[in-house]
């Protein structure tokens, strides 16, 4: 992989990201049957909408997080390769990606207490504890990858693959990391803190361009953490015939049609039962795994 960062590749990259957020939105309101209106439609609504406020909320706070779910993946997906070439390929890069992700435990947080309404504060404290269960699977899932990459950075973990994918060998790993990509993205069984059931829980208050962004940083999480699946488990670029930055966005399209459909198929999860499933599934499976891969390794 190359030392230095092409130009256009730091332009790419929010551009491949925003294309990406919008595929799912637009394969989410297909498998949706268009119940509300288009993903398009949609965008244009939000953005003539004018802003409701509730009493006494705390404006910037309210900004900061709703801007920061957006800028959190742009930031995770900096280290990720599309085929051969990445935005910043870090020694930590594995370690960057996961602090990226944490940073949407502060976004929700923020917006659910800033806006001053009792439904969005619920929906953050649920997202808290829903990070509380999946935090710690979704590690171990990173550290087996580094594990058998011998390395932390990504373009490492790809090249690691190149005689056999890591989801081969690594398949716990492989699906405690998808289960972890719908709770980070609080999407479909994971999607408790926008639950129905307390009005639409964290963006209940939200309207406007602070629903819009919220609902494109959302799109934009599921996209990344398709996206980083690649190089940790299914060989980056590696495939035959198409350049590797074709195989990159196909096998990530085909990570995040699966996380989209998902939601159409699987029922909201109860927080207190997804905790208990992590405890006592997701944990040992994780570790079983990690183990698993310290042996071959060593």
């Amino acid at each position: 992989m190359s030392e230095q960062t092409p130009v256009w590749s730091v332009i790419a990259l929010p551009a491949v990201l925003a294309a990406l957020a919008l595929a799912a939105a637009v394969l989410d309101a297909v498998l949706g049957g268009f119940r509300a209106s288009s993903p398009l439609g949609e965008v244009a609504r939000l953005l003539v909408q004018q802003r409701q406020r509730t009493l006494l909320p705390d404006t910037l706070l309210l900004r900061f997080g709703v801007v920061s779910l957006v800028v959190a993946p742009v930031l995770a997906g900096i280290v990720i390769p599309l085929g051969d070439i990445a935005v910043a390929d870090l020694a930590v890069g594995i370690v960057w990606f996961n602090a990226m992700e944490v940073c949407v435990w502060g976004s929700l947080w923020l917006t659910g207490w800033s806006v001053n309404s009792v439904y969005p504060l619920v929906g953050a404290y649920r997202f808290v504890a829903q990070g509380l269960a999946y935090e710690l699977p979704h590690m171990f899932a990173l550290i087996t990858v580094g594990l058998g990459a011998g390395s932390l950075r990504m373009s490492d973990a790809v090249r690691a693959q190149q005689e056999l994918w890591f989801v081969v060998w690594m398949p716990l790993a492989f699906l405690v990391y998808l289960i972890s990509a719908l709770a980070m993205a609080f999407w479909g069984p994971m999607g408790a803190p926008l639950g129905g059931d307390i009005a639409g829980g964290v963006r209940a208050e939200l309207s406007g361009p602070d629903r819009l962004l919220f609902q494109a940083g959302r799109y934009a999480l599921l996209a990344v953490a398709a996206a980083a699946a690649v190089p940790l488990f299914l060989g980056g670029g590696a495939g035959p015939l198409l350049p590797s930055w074709l195989w990159s966005l196909i096998k990530t399209a085909a990570v995040l049609g699966l996380l989209v459909w998902v939601r159409h198929r699987v029922p909201v999860v109860r927080m207190d039962r997804f905790t208990q499933c992590s405890w006592l599934v997701l944990i040992p499976a994780s570790l079983l795994q990690l183990l698993v891969v310290g042996i071959v390794v060593l």
